[in-house]
């Protein structure tokens, strides 16, 4: 057998793809290569490597029925050939992967079941993990774009398969109106859950002014919602950053989700209440570090996409990128901003579009980046102060130092990145389109 049918009798078996790393070591550990060899060739660690590895083996072991390791690997398996049977089970699944394998147009959150979703371990376990746990709070954080409503849709199915209760609110969908004062901003907060946990708002029956909006809506959770619904139930606040551009809500609404958190270690209704809490850039806003639940709770911020996770999508997309040196050009040009990177892949795919032709015409307004390029012109030429500073870092060779809330505001869409108080361009696509004369 060859490594690359070896991989197909797995994904074939398992009725999905290997992960990144998981076709990292195969296909490492079958040319000889140490775990510490492979460990400073990618990012990832070498225990980490190590522990993947195990899990990997034992799974083969199990499928070939004999003991598989590093040291045997190559030479138990490369000795035999396909069954009649193996091989009809991986014709069967790759034709059913043709099938549901049409590249997807990168719009919205990768479906479930999509096989253009690259998870990127160990993030999904531990957030699957925390989700479990009475009373946590999850904080996810990456720029616009970056998947972090792909991750939410997973962790909420997670939920639904331990028979949890799930609520997912995004708060650019509320009005502006709601904002005005934090009475009616409670209380659109609490009739949303009411409606997607399918009871009766009963607000006025657990609103009582002379205790204020605050401990109102804490009663209304642990005297009614948590008290009606047996099961946890899992809170998704998505693009909570909305709230840091009206200060005297989030100075009020973030302490109570730290307090809720809080309670809930003697508190067993509230054990009940699990949030995620997604946003795409820092807080700016001054909270004390007892009042804040950005301090609490496990902290998530997704990465780039490696090298190795590039190759793999374009695997996913049927391209033929046997070596490493088509997803180092690309990524010289977006680096490994995931949506970026899976633009490039669905039209190399579909449109019959060389990388030549890609790269070249990418920072023009004749690329394939062009809506989304544009988009964020616009979106600078409504605030003045934001297309100064990022003129400062596309004019500069090296970091540089800004103010904090503007440095976070193009942090959160995904033109820099922040290291410490430097600043630098996500990548060079972006430093060839905004240096073009006409960008002032």
């Amino acid at each position: 057998m060859t490594v690359e049918e070896v991989q197909q009798l797995i994904r074939a078996t398992w009725q999905k793809d290997l992960n990144p790393v998981q076709e990292l070591l195969l296909y490492h550990v079958w040319e000889g290569h140490t775990y510490a060899s492979i460990a400073s060739a990618s990012h990832y660690g070498e225990h980490y490597l190590r522990n993947t590895a195990s899990a990997l083996w034992q799974s083969l072991s199990e499928i070939f029925q004999v003991s598989i390791n590093k040291a045997n690997l190559r030479s138990v398996l490369e000795s035999r050939s396909l069954t009649i049977e193996e091989q009809e089970l991986i014709d069967k699944f790759i034709r059913n992967q043709q099938q549901a394998r049409k590249p997807e147009f990168p719009y919205g959150p990768v479906p479930l079941g999509s096989p253009f979703y690259i998870e990127r371990e160990p993030i999904e376990e531990l957030c699957y993990q925390q989700i479990t746990k009475p009373g946590s709070i999850l904080r996810i954080k990456a720029p616009r774009r970056m998947g972090k409503s792909s991750l939410m849709l997973r962790i909420l199915a997670r939920a639904v398969s331990l028979g949890y209760r799930t609520v997912s609110l995004d708060f650019q969908q509320a009005e502006a109106e709601i904002f005005n004062n934090l009475d009616k901003f409670l209380r659109w907060f609490c009739a949303n859950i009411s409606r997607q946990l399918q009871l009766q708002p009963m607000l006025n029956d657990y609103w009582d002014e002379d205790m204020g909006s605050k401990v109102s809506c804490t009663i209304y959770f642990q005297g009614y919602m948590l008290e009606v619904i047996n099961s946890p139930i899992v809170l998704a606040l998505n693009e909570v950053n909305r709230i840091f551009e009206y200060p005297k809500i989030a100075g009020e609404f973030f302490p109570l989700l730290r307090s809720w958190h809080e309670e809930a270690k003697r508190i067993e209704s509230l054990q009940k209440l699990r949030v995620i809490v997604l946003h795409s850039t820092e807080v700016y806003i001054p909270l004390k570090l007892t009042q804040s639940p950005f301090n609490v709770g496990l902290p998530i911020s997704l990465p780039y996409f490696t090298e190795e996770q590039v190759t793999a999508l374009a695997r996913r997309h049927e391209l033929d990128w046997k070596d490493s040196l088509e997803a180092e050009r690309l990524m010289a040009m977006v680096g490994g901003h995931p949506y970026l990177v899976r633009l490039a892949l669905y039209h190399l795919c579909e449109q019959n579009l060389t990388l030549d032709r890609l790269l070249e015409d990418a920072p023009t307004m004749g690329g394939i980046y062009k809506d989304y390029l544009r988009n964020l012109w616009a979106t600078l030429q409504e605030y003045p102060e934001l297309a100064a500073a990022l003129k400062q870092v596309v004019r500069c060779d090296r970091s540089v130092s800004l103010e904090p809330t503007l440095a976070y505001k193009l942090e959160s869409m995904g033109l820099i990145r922040i290291d410490g108080n430097n600043c630098t361009l996500s990548c060079e696509l972006y430093r060839q389109y905004f240096a073009l004369p006409n960008f002032s």
